[in-house]
């Protein structure tokens, strides 16, 4: 590989396990060359969703076409930094382990240089030069752009050329210029994933855990915050409890709201919270009022272009 190679995921989604040996019987699909994530959630119960969580097993995810630094390689696997998620943990990126049948290394790789396309549809449908079915990407997936044609968007991937319809993706002169939303875009982003059942870990349109599903709306608005909710709770403009409005990113703590932060959501006005709350619950809006989380609710943060003064 030529030193100035970037790693890229080359699977519509990656999971970023907490270790090589994390994975179990049940998360093959998960770790294999396609990682087919409608198969392996499809195969997991209620208990074995909450293993991810309960025994560690799962960090992240990370979408097609993203960069990760490649730390060091054991036995078919690489351990990882995904730079475009911050974290606290190491200020490079998220750590982790994926499959390294799951990146691929590409020479010449720049989302700054030139435009690029954003998925904007929950899924779309990634073609071959020949017009053959290549993959089935998640929204937010971002590539560089070739050439944009009236159907299609001709798109640079791991691979060489694809294509994506034109109806499925938004293109900007480049990655930093997308447009920065406000806080009602967040929400509105948000609310579109309505029913979605959580998935710890999750990154994606095939499933979102709390800070995964605030993290990727800031981003489809044009903002990278940090991956996890202690920190993103520590990020952002802070806000007035009593000064809520639409879109900011509501945080919630043990012990009543003095303990540790356990829990992010999106304020959706009138009271109400959009969140993807736990295994076994979809994403979905629910009243404050006279719920745990009322009693829980300990910070405020703005990430969105205020819509007040």
């Amino acid at each position: 590989m030529a030193a100035q190679s970037k790693w890229l995921v080359s699977v519509p989604v990656a999971t970023l396990w907490t270790s090589y040996q994390s994975p179990r019987e049940i998360d093959a699909e998960a770790i294999s060359s396609t990682a087919d994530s409608d198969a392996w959630l499809e195969k997991l119960t209620y208990e074995t969703r909450l293993e991810l969580c309960n025994s560690n097993l799962v960090q992240s995810q990370v979408l097609y076409g993203q960069e990760v630094i490649v730390l060091e390689e054991k036995i078919g696997w690489a351990h990882v930094l995904v730079p475009e998620q911050p974290s606290g943990k190491d200020e490079r990126g998220y750590p982790g382990w994926i499959p390294l049948e799951q990146l691929t290394p590409v020479a010449d790789w720049n989302i700054e240089r030139g435009p690029v396309a954003e998925i904007r549809s929950k899924k779309a449908k990634l073609s071959g030069d020949e017009g053959q079915d290549l993959l089935e990407l998640s929204y937010q997936t971002i590539l560089p752009v070739l050439e944009e044609q009236e159907d299609v968007v001709i798109v640079q991937i791991p691979e060489g050329r694809g294509s994506l319809p034109v109806e499925d993706v938004k293109v900007s002169a480049s990655y930093s210029s997308r447009r920065k939303g406000s806080g009602s875009d967040i929400a509105d982003e948000g609310e579109r994933f309505l029913g979605l059942p959580y998935l710890w870990g999750g990154m994606s349109s095939y499933g979102f855990d709390c800070s995964g599903f605030s993290y990727t709306m800031c981003k489809a608005n044009g903002y990278i915050i940090p991956r996890d909710a202690h920190e993103q709770a520590k990020d952002g403009k802070e806000v007035d409890l009593k000064k809520l409005q639409k879109g900011d990113l509501l945080f919630f703590a043990y012990e009543e709201g003095k303990g540790s932060i356990h829990h992010v959501g999106i304020y959706y006005g009138e009271g109400q919270l959009l969140h993807s709350p736990k295994t076994g619950k979809t994403v979905e809006i629910i009243p404050l009022a006279g719920t745990v989380y009322e009693k829980e609710l300990c910070a405020a943060r703005r990430y969105g272009q205020d819509t007040e003064e």
